[in-house]
């Protein structure tokens, strides 16, 4: 079987990826080091594939433990990279552990990937490049824009090092997948998006909120330009995310891409704002969800959804579950972690 290097494998796209690609046949080596997400992840992605996947608990800025990790693990052929931390309006109020966390780990993977000769790297990137688009679906020829907060930039940064370090080490190559916003869970209920403290995505806080956690959801600003005032944005269903990149390794270890970097945009091609996600909870759940309206957010963009039509020709992958099936799933992953959490009190 040939081995794939997931880093940041037990969070969130990272532990959903794993199950893919081990359902496809792959030998999966999770690397994460824990800061926002738990290791009892492993149970789930086991009880889902029968496979428990390698794991090294590692923090990845710190560039010896990274080449270790690579020599006790010869022979990987692909690395997905997840490991970053994520939250825009965190970003805003903590830079500095932004930049340091989300560039150094991938520098490090990039000095591992030309000292131990390991060619192909998936990054996981971000809509969050384009800032807030002039014509909307974005595409992936639309202008980079200046990052509305570090963790955009982030991501920006990252995607310039790949392409620069891609260019000049020839026997490297890259796909980077822009990706927009991740909902739902596993269809198993097994494993889902659980944020270690108070969850700064929507979907967790609305399950937590119908779950008693959190007394209301904050709905941040209702003034945007859009239909119902509140911000648009592209949900993609987690596991129909967590399927394309399994076609991008694969299409990396067959070589079949066209560039030696290339860029997707992974979504659903539909723009959905905030005060229509709980309505479609709602409607998909049966249960009532608590919210108020506050003021807008830093570094939070008005309104952006993807034109997927070069990732569905080129991948051959498309987003394929419904908005109301991925929330239901959401909600069956909060009652299952809350019933477990119960049964250990």
């Amino acid at each position: 079987m040939e081995k794939i290097l997931v880093t940041g494998g037990t969070g969130y796209i990272g532990s959903h990826t794993a199950v893919e690609l081990i359902e496809s046949g792959y030998d999966v080596i999770i690397a994460d080091n824990l800061s926002n997400s738990n290791i009892e992840v492993l149970d789930g992605i086991q009880q889902i594939t029968g496979t428990r996947p390698g794991f090294e608990q590692i923090d990845l800025c710190y560039r010896e433990l990274v080449f270790k990790l690579f020599e006790k693990y010869a022979g990987i052929k692909a690395i997905i990279h997840f490991a970053a931390y994520k939250a825009v309006g965190e970003s805003v109020e903590k830079p500095l552990d932004y930049y340091h966390n989300n560039l150094a780990s991938l520098i490090n993977l990039l000095y591992a990937m030309q000292k131990f000769n390991q060619p192909g790297l998936v990054f996981s990137s971000s809509c969050t490049v384009y800032g807030q688009p002039d014509i909307l679906p974005v595409t992936e020829s639309a202008p980079i824009k200046q990052a509305l907060s570090p963790y955009g930039n982030t991501k920006q940064i990252s995607e310039e090092i790949i392409a620069d370090t891609i260019a000049a080490i020839k026997n490297l190559k890259a796909i980077s997948l822009r990706y927009f916003n991740p909902v739902g869970a596993h269809k198993s209920g097994l494993i889902g998006e659980l944020p270690l403290g108070v969850p700064l995505n929507l979907v967790p806080f609305v399950t937590q909120t119908v779950a008693g956690i959190r007394d209301k959801l904050k709905v941040f600003g209702n003034d945007y330009n859009t239909p119902d005032g509140s911000a648009v944005r592209d949900y993609i269903n987690v596991t129909d995310l967590a399927k394309a990149h399994v076609v991008a390794v694969q299409r990396l270890l067959n070589n079949k891409n066209k560039t030696r970097y290339e860029v997707f945009n992974l979504g659903t091609g539909n723009g959905v704002s905030v005060l229509e996600i709980i309505g479609a909870f709602e409607k998909a759940t049966g249960e009532k969800v608590p919210y108020e309206i506050v003021g807008r957010r830093a570094g939070d963009i008005e309104k952006v959804w993807a034109d997927t039509s070069f990732a569905n020709k080129e991948l051959g992958w498309k987003a394929a579950t419904s908005l109301e099936e991925t929330l239901a799933s959401a909600w069956k992953w909060e009652t299952y972690i809350r019933s477990k959490m119960k049964n250990k009190a």
